[in-house]
């Protein structure tokens, strides 16, 4: 019989897996079946060691249809997290919001990291992870705007913030911007965006302050110029912008922990969304934000709480097409 050269049949006896099976064990006792046992028990060991301290976040979130049901477990060689809220810090409570769709890696590292930051310099606060799980494309600024509705009366600033910045100088001030919005991640300091008019990544605003913007644009759909039509807004309400001084770390001020190779940014441009993108939106923001909150989970990372808001964003495809991609 004749056989094409990229093909060669392979004999072999069919056998009972089972059987196999039972003369491994039953049979005569050998120096390498007992080093295959003792191998087999040490890798069992160590694999449950670290699916029970790592919590496998991004498969319960995946299993949970999306909707971030997940708590993460801390590993005994974890730092402790220092204590909580101390009203002796102060009569001010900050409201970190945290815009946020499926980047559970980076989420990991930082509610942990922010709690011991804001703990370290006396800052009451809470953590608010408002997470989109809509068909829509991701809304950074109507998510941030669920973020003010959904932040409760205890508090009374926010600070709009970035899953994947971290603050690596002590000095930066998280406390109540009392003269006005003060931009933490100041375009001398961000380690990515240096234009002048930049007052994205990290910006703080006393709650009054973000009422009188009307909060931000829901036009914006997927990456991009929300956080440039919000400096129009801080002109329109005539509030100064403050920024940091005597930072000395230049562009080290932040850690910026986003992988652009692994979770690639929705920069595409729909229908006339790039026209759109560039005008100034007069009535929308608060006043016209329609979402639906679909789930509220207290979590702890890595002892560390943070609020967990699952929300469905509602788009008017008369008004903004480009909110999906068809």
């Amino acid at each position: 019989m004749m056989y094409s050269s990229r093909r060669k049949p392979v004999l072999y006896f069919k056998e009972d897996r089972s059987a196999r099976f039972v003369r491994l064990f039953t049979g005569k006792c050998t120096v390498f079946k007992l080093f295959g046992l003792c191998l087999l028990l040490v890798v069992g060991s160590l694999l449950w060691l670290q699916l029970s301290c790592s919590g496998d976040l991004g498969h319960a979130a995946a299993e949970a249809g999306g909707r971030a049901q997940y708590q993460a477990q801390p590993c005994p060689h974890d730092k402790p997290i220092p204590g909580q809220d101390n009203p002796a810090w102060g009569p001010h409570k900050l409201a970190l919001i945290i815009p946020f769709r499926e980047r559970f890696e980076e989420l990991l590292v930082f509610v942990p990291f922010m709690h011991t930051f804001l703990n370290k310099k006396r800052i009451q606060h809470k953590i608010l992870v408002i997470n989109q799980v809509d068909h829509f494309r991701f809304n950074r600024a109507s998510l941030i705007n669920v973020g003010y509705q959904e932040s409760g009366n205890d508090t009374d600033y926010i600070a709009m913030h970035d899953v994947d910045l971290l603050p690596m100088n002590e000095a930066l001030d998280y406390s109540f911007p009392e003269e006005g919005p003060f931009h933490v991640a100041s375009p001398e300091l961000h380690p990515l965006y240096h234009y002048k008019t930049y007052v994205g990544g990290i910006l703080l605003l006393s709650k009054q302050h973000y009422q009188m913007c009307n909060g931000m644009s829901n036009r914006f759909w997927g990456w991009g110029r929300e956080d440039d039509e919000f400096f129009r807004r801080l002109k329109t309400a005539g509030l100064q912008l403050f920024r940091p001084t005597g930072i000395k770390t230049g562009y080290k001020t932040f850690r910026h922990i986003h992988d652009p190779a692994w979770r690639k940014r929705d920069q595409k441009r729909i229908a006339s969304q790039k026209q759109e993108q560039f005008k100034v939106d007069p009535s929308g923001g608060l006043t016209n934000l329609r979402y639906t909150v679909d789930s509220r989970q207290e979590l702890s990372i890595s002892g560390a709480p943070c609020t967990v808001i699952s929300a469905k964003l509602d788009c008017d495809l008369d008004d903004t097409p480009w909110c999906q991609f068809n």
